[in-house]
């Protein structure tokens, strides 16, 4: 079992930088990749990132490369989605996921297993 827990959310002005957090527990975290997705309102949810928390090794979405960057800390149990030069478009609420942690590494809501309940960001003109 995973429990996630987003933070960091907020109102930012275009060109704005904010950094989201997902805190993570559980005792088999190794086993997981920690993916970032957003959803705006009437839109499906999208992936925008994702890190193996065993090895590091990440993918980004189209729309955030460049601008974004997926970290861990393994200490702290933490995910970090860093975005920068953000855009109004950005506008979402962003979750965090743990799905698995062998193979490619996933990209799709159906892959992941367990989801933080969402932190709102919100990107003024």
């Amino acid at each position: 079992q995973v429990q996630l827990v987003e933070s960091g959310g907020g109102l930012v002005q275009a060109g704005g930088s904010l950094r989201v957090s997902c805190a993570a527990s559980g005792r088999t975290l190794n086993s997981y990749s920690m993916g970032w997705f957003r959803q705006a309102p009437g839109k499906e949810r999208e992936f925008v990132a994702v890190i193996s928390w065993s090895s590091g090794r990440t993918y980004y979405a189209d729309s955030g490369k460049g601008r974004s960057t997926i970290s861990r800390d393994n200490a702290k149990k933490t995910v970090y989605l860093q975005m920068n030069s953000l855009k109004p478009e950005d506008t979402a609420v962003y979750y965090c996921a743990a799905g698995r942690g062998w193979g490619p590494l996933p990209r799709t809501v159906s892959e992941y297993d367990y989801w933080g309940q969402g932190t709102q960001v919100t990107i003024s003109s």
